[in-house]
């Protein structure tokens, strides 16, 4: 979406869901071990979390839409859903928890306890694309999280890689059903016609779909034909869909609501990509960290160095993390210019 990141939450409004954000920013300039102690703990009220099912004509999710694609090295094409296109649509699209409108209204990318940012494919994403890309990680049989997915390219990239099962999360539902189910499906069509197009558009830019495609897409279904790259099959008949789950909620819901299956899930590959902006969320994190991860498993995380406004980034999550003594962090890359990026590593000591 074309909206700014704008971490200042309190300077944006007054909802009494970001009393959290605005302490947080109060003690911003202390960033002693006490003082991340004292700003970590969980903000109120807890999101409550459920599991969202794929819908059952996934071909009518994708009537209209407008893709891009980002191709990066020898990956495969991942294919999501445009994001200037939610800004443009609000008033057609359900979104019971109006973050549509509500983004829209206040031109944020972020309403502290309200919308994390979903809907908008974050720098740092990008980063860790290009990293898998560099170090040839192929996910053959692994378990993954996508923890915070929004457009969920991390754990798309896992599903066309031969993962055995990925897993979905991000905090808004309106997210997952209106932007990351809707993109799984567009990567699990079988779509000849996309693997010319995507030879074009090689390096890491992104390519918008061309408007006369949407134009010919509604002729076709005037016509009574399917869109020609909309084409998708009911989701028990698809292997790779077959192989997902969707979750929304907050981080302490969703580790609970998870724990509670037959087979509580342990993960190999945990990604989550810009998530550690707001300190009051870092218990949370840690916890669905700890108890998720499977015991040789890695956690990458790529983050700024810091957020401006909301008062998080790297230096103090490493502390976090440093003091509880449960994970060991690796830095694997860092950027050299500008607003510092990184990816590091998290695994059991």
């Amino acid at each position: 979406m074309s909206f700014c990141f704008n971490f200042d939450v309190h300077a944006q409004t007054t909802n009494p869901d970001d009393v959290a954000g605005n302490e947080l920013q109060k003690g911003k300039n202390d960033c002693t071990a006490k003082s991340i102690k004292d700003n970590t703990k969980q903000a109120e009220p807890v999101k409550e979390a459920k599991e969202h099912l794929p819908p059952s004509d996934p071909q009518l999710i994708l009537t209209d839409a407008v893709s891009e694609t980002v191709t990066i090295g020898t990956l495969p094409p991942l294919h999501f859903l445009n994001e200037t296109v939610f800004e443009k649509t609000v008033s057609e699209r359900e979104d019971g928890e109006e973050i549509l409108s509500r983004t829209t209204e206040q031109r944020s990318d972020l309403i502290s306890g309200v919308y994390e940012g979903g809907l908008k494919v974050w720098e740092c994403t990008y980063d860790l694309l290009e990293l898998i890309e560099k170090d040839g990680e192929t996910f053959g049989g692994k378990a993954v999280l996508d923890l915070g997915c929004g457009a969920g390219l991390l754990g798309i990239l896992a599903l066309k890689r031969g993962a055995r099962q990925v897993h979905f999360q991000d905090y808004n539902s309106t997210v997952i059903e209106q932007l990351t189910v809707p993109n799984v499906i567009l990567n699990c069509q079988e779509d000849d016609a996309d693997s010319e197009d995507d030879k074009e558009g090689s390096g890491k830019g992104k390519i918008p779909e061309e408007e006369d495609c949407k134009r010919k897409a509604k002729e076709d279904l005037k016509e009574g034909n399917p869109p020609p790259k909309k084409k998708a099959v009911d989701p028990p008949q698809h292997p790779l869909l077959a192989r997902c789950h969707f979750f929304s909620g907050d981080w302490s819901a969703f580790l609970n609501l998870v724990l509670k299956k037959d087979l509580p899930p342990k993960y190999d590959i945990i990604f989550t990509s810009e998530t550690i902006y707001n300190t009051a969320y870092y218990p949370a994190l840690h916890e669905a960290l700890h108890k998720l991860l499977a015991a040789d498993g890695l956690v990458y995380i790529a983050t700024k160095s810091h957020y401006f406004g909301v008062g998080g980034g790297l230096h103090l999550f490493e502390t976090y993390v440093e003091e509880r003594g449960v994970f060991s962090v690796d830095h694997l890359w860092d950027s050299e210019e500008g607003l510092q990026r990184h990816i590091v590593v998290l695994r059991f000591k």
